[in-house]
């Protein structure tokens, strides 16, 4: 079975003409054809059709005809690393005793010195009588004379030499032939092994001034930011021995936060608290892998940049001249449609449509004298 439509060889009637049947449309397409179409292949049913991989096309400008090209799907930016310290480098507190041992050892080690100088003949007559002690016969530096003071020297070195006095605020990192001992944060008098390096860190809350650093608000206008920094040491191990220096280290985070998060000038229409915001929580990302905790980091100060700073200035004066234009303009157009609407209402004066536009000139030229500015 099949569908056939036959070529006519009638011409075809004008729209709306006189005939007996039913007006045929004018042809559009004076070639037009009709063929026969087998009604079998209309209800084929075909499998579905293989998916076919196709690489992604690029559509470039054709020259010439002034097309700009369309713009795709922006690429997904992967995250930045996050800056890694040794995990096993983790504060702990360090081994100290009280510092009345060290004392006491430093105290034992003189007595020794002092003994084995006795034994040795070596203490002179007025001390002796000055300590009551009986004389002894001199018997001279031997080896166990030598042993005695070489016992007692180290006592009295290792207790007196171990002593340290711990204040609030400050810790001390212990290292021993590079490696970490612990952290003393234990204020009063204390003995610590006087083998161990001893490194000071100021752990109190702290705040830092910057100086002008550069930055670009979201037109891409250079500033020069100042910011103030709260912030303190929480883990004095990595921040002394997983940097070589932490405050250098803030101070480019604080650089590298500015250069990322826009600022925006005082007045602006931006929010200064959501700079603040963005920047403490880069700041703060940034300087928890080196044991730094940062509360805050507040722009004190912006201006523009000494390349700009004329003419954003220039620029500033204009829309401020421009706005308090327009509110004057606002105010004579009220003041003028207010004393016609009254004038007209009350039945003072009666206007046609060129009273009305003489009136309304006369009292616009009068208003903006009175304010100081020159009329239309």
């Amino acid at each position: 079975m099949s569908t056939t439509t036959s070529h006519t060889s009638e011409p075809d009637r004008p729209a709306g003409g006189p005939a007996d049947g039913p007006v045929r449309p004018a042809r559009l397409i004076q070639n037009e054809a009709t063929t026969e179409i087998p009604v079998h292949l209309l209800f084929r049913d075909d499998p579905d059709p293989a998916p076919v991989p196709l690489k992604p096309a690029v559509v470039a400008r054709r020259q010439g005809t002034g097309e700009q090209p369309r713009l795709g799907r922006p690429a997904a930016v992967a995250p930045r690393p996050v800056p890694r310290v040794d995990p096993d480098l983790v504060e702990r507190p360090a081994r100290v005793l009280p510092g009345a041992v060290g004392v006491l050892a430093g105290a034992c080690g003189a007595a020794g010195c002092a003994v084995t100088s006795w034994w040795s003949g070596l203490l002179p007559p007025l001390v002796l009588e000055a300590l009551r002690l009986p004389a002894q016969a001199g018997a001279g530096l031997g080896p166990a004379q030598w042993a005695a003071y070489a016992g007692a020297g180290a006592l009295g070195l290792f207790g007196f030499g171990g002593l340290a006095r711990g204040r609030t605020g400050r810790a001390w990192v212990l290292d021993l032939f590079g490696r970490y001992r612990g952290t003393v944060r234990r204020s009063g008098l204390l003995w610590v092994n006087p083998l161990l390096l001893r490194r000071r860190v100021d752990v109190r809350l702290r705040h830092w001034r910057s100086e002008p650093v550069p930055a670009a608000d979201a037109g891409g206008v250079g500033l020069r930011v100042v910011v103030l920094v709260v912030w303190r040491v929480r883990d004095t191990a990595r921040a002394t021995l997983g940097v070589e220096d932490h405050e250098t280290y803030l101070r480019e985070c604080v650089e590298a936060a500015l250069a990322r998060v826009p600022v925006e000038m005082p007045g602006g229409k931006g929010s200064t608290d959501a700079t603040a915001e963005a920047l403490t929580r880069l700041v703060a990302a940034d300087a928890a892998a080196v044991g730094l905790e940062v509360f805050s980091v507040q722009p004190v100060r912006v201006e523009y940049a000494p390349e700009v700073a004329a003419a954003m200035h220039r620029r500033r004066i204009a829309a401020l001249d421009a706005q308090h234009r327009a509110s004057v303009l606002t105010s004579v157009v009220d003041s003028v449609e207010d004393t016609v609407t009254r004038l007209t209402m009350r039945g003072l004066v009666e206007l046609d449509d060129y009273e009305r536009k003489a009136l309304v000139k006369d009292l616009t030229v009068a208003f903006c004298a009175g304010r100081g500015e020159t009329a239309p």
